[in-house]
This record gives C-alpha cells, sequence and structure tokens, in this order.
C-alpha cells in the first residue's frame, strides 16, 4: 500500500442531511457524479487527506460499502 496522502474521506449531504458517505482521490469529480442522483446535494469533505489504507478503515467503520 502507499504511504501517500492522497486520499479524502467525504459525506455527500442535502441541506444538513448525509445522504451518503465515501472515499476518493478527486472530491470535484466525485461530487458531480453523486449531483447525478441528488442535484442539490454537496460534498463536505472529512478532515484531510489521507492515505488510502486509512479512508478504507474509516469507510469500514462507517458502514459503508
Amino acid at each position: 500500500m502507499s504511504s501517500k496522502r492522497d486520499t479524502f474521506k467525504y459525506e455527500f449531504k442535502i441541506g444538513n442531511k448525509i445522504v451518503h458517505r465515501g472515499i476518493t482521490n478527486d472530491l470535484e469529480r466525485r461530487e458531480g457524479e453523486h449531483q447525478q442522483k441528488w442535484s442539490k446535494g454537496h460534498i463536505k469533505q472529512v478532515g484531510h487527506a489521507v492515505t488510502e489504507e486509512s479512508a478504507r478503515d474509516w469507510e469500514k467503520e462507517q458502514g459503508v460499502s
């Protein structure tokens, strides 16, 4: 695994409601993909960029599949 901190944890929100959590290496692209389903939503980055391994561990903790 890479030790590069290039992966972002995020929550996709509509207003104050979280409709999805995930990880990505490109927040802007991922926001656009989610907006195809939830046009009024936006991404909120969670913390700082982390390693992919750390981000995947966070996903498991969050129950994201």
